[in-house]
């Protein structure tokens, strides 16, 4: 359901130009999907949507694809400072672990920022591994990682 419901949500926003919680919620309605302003509020935050400006008083969800590079960055160490509690190494892994819930929007982040010593991602309900490559770089991804937690 989850999946379905998210996966609809990142057709409909883009395709549609929306500005409000309460228009995907009737959008996700009429495609027989009866969601709660809570539920489309988290899809929205693990899904990494954000709202931009487009016209006078005006906004819209946009997908994380769309972003700059300089905004994923950004989201990306916000995200850290407001959901990661520790990031650990060994070989060429990173295990990341966030507050419960916390963990695939971070990893989409993660992927969004586009390391190029980042093979890929995988993220549970409360931790990230990240893998890798080649190995020698795990340490200093490790310490980025670090440097984000800090802020």
């Amino acid at each position: 359901m989850k999946a379905r419901r998210q996966r609809e949500i990142l057709e409909l926003i883009g395709r549609e130009k929306i500005e409000n919680q309460r228009d995907l919620a009737a959008m996700l309605k009429n495609a027989g999907l009866d969601v709660t302003q809570a539920t489309i509020s988290r899809d929205i935050k693990e899904l990494g949507i954000i709202k931009i400006p487009c016209g006078k008083h005006l906004f819209r969800y946009i997908l994380p694809a769309d972003q700059p590079a300089s905004r994923a960055e950004d989201r990306l160490g916000r995200l850290f400072r407001d959901s990661v509690v520790g990031v650990d190494l060994s070989e060429n892994l990173i295990v990341i672990k966030t507050h419960p819930g916390g963990a695939q929007g971070v990893a989409l982040a993660i992927d969004q920022a586009g390391w190029e010593e980042i093979i890929g991602t995988v993220g549970g309900d409360d931790t990230i591994l990240v893998v890798i490559k080649p190995k020698q770089f795990a340490v200093s991804v490790q310490k980025r990682f670090e440097n984000l937690l800090r802020g």
